[in-house]
């Protein structure tokens, strides 16, 4: 099998147009380029990029006509690219980062030509200082982010997809919009035999935000708990794992409005159909248990 062909793919609302201009610079610049790169308008119309900033490869804007989330806008891109054909992995950057290194593509495909069971890779997360924040490091506990390894889960901003894996698991939830998507993917790709890694070596610099920033956080955030776990956990797990989220919820938060608003997110998880029903496997279970996060958590 030869190297894998690589695309990025960019989603963005059209309100960063310095920091998407400045991200595209930063892949224009990698020592290996893409073949393709995806342009997203979530619900906004795009500028012109390809001449204007020198873009290597095809580039591809799709304009959707109303904002469809992250995960809905990620879709779209995958389904262009599946129309093309051509491509084995996509990368997946967020409008507001930036690739420091040069050799980061190069980088995900020598890790892909070396496992055909690969079908995930995440990159480290670090602001301008070169800080990680340790709710971007896929493991429990205060885990050093510059330790690498099999996990079982990755972060949104900066990611590797194997195209064959989606094929077989499925895309992205677009019904969720905002949060534990990734959880939703990761969950699936670990059922079906897939691999996924934490690779710190590929950096991906963001500025330090909190998730709470977005107004819908609260509530989405809640709602979408309540679905993973009804779509993804055996049975017996589900009431655990909400459970301990409720309790860990009660003792994190110290907002009234922003506990109102999730609990009333996970009235609505309970009372909205979730989406289709797959539960992982009790030996994924276990798998991802030894990886250092069990799925109750």
């Amino acid at each position: 099998m030869g190297a894998p062909r690589i695309a990025v793919a960019v989603v963005t609302m059209g309100n960063r147009p310095e920091e998407v201009d400045a991200l595209l610079r930063s892949v224009a610049k990698q020592d290996v380029a893409p073949e393709r790169i995806v342009i997203v308008g979530n619900g906004c119309p795009l500028p012109e990029f390809a001449e204007r900033l020198s873009l290597p490869g095809e580039v591809t804007p799709v304009e959707l006509d109303e904002n469809l989330g992250c995960p809905g806008g990620r879709n779209a891109a995958l389904a262009r690219l599946r129309e093309f054909g051509d491509i084995d992995v996509v990368v997946d950057l967020d409008d507001d980062g930036l690739l420091v290194d040069a050799d980061v593509l190069r980088r995900v495909r020598e890790l892909y030509t070396a496992d055909d069971r690969l079908g995930i890779v995440g990159f480290r997360i670090a602001d301008e200082l070169g800080e990680t924040q340790q709710r971007h490091v896929p493991r429990l506990g205060k885990s050093d982010p510059l330790r690498g390894g099999y996990v079982t889960g990755f972060l949104g901003g900066g990611h590797a997809l194997r195209m064959a894996m989606l094929d077989e698991v499925g895309d992205w939830p677009a019904e969720f919009f905002f949060a534990h998507e990734e959880t939703d993917l990761a969950w699936r790709a670990a059922d079906a035999g897939w691999r996924i890694l934490y690779a710190p070596e590929l950096l991906l610099q963001h500025p330090k935000t909190s998730p709470a920033r977005h107004a819908i956080y609260y509530r989405v955030n809640a709602r979408n708990r309540v679905w993973l776990a009804r779509r993804r956990l055996p049975v017996a797990l589900v009431p655990v794992h909400l459970g301990v989220w409720v309790l860990l919820t009660l003792l994190r938060n110290r907002s009234g409005a922003g506990l109102r608003a999730w609990f009333g997110g996970f009235v609505e998880g309970v009372r909205e159909p979730a989406g289709e029903r797959r539960p992982m496997r009790w030996r994924t279970v276990w798998r991802l248990t030894r990886l250092g996060r069990p799925p109750v958590i």
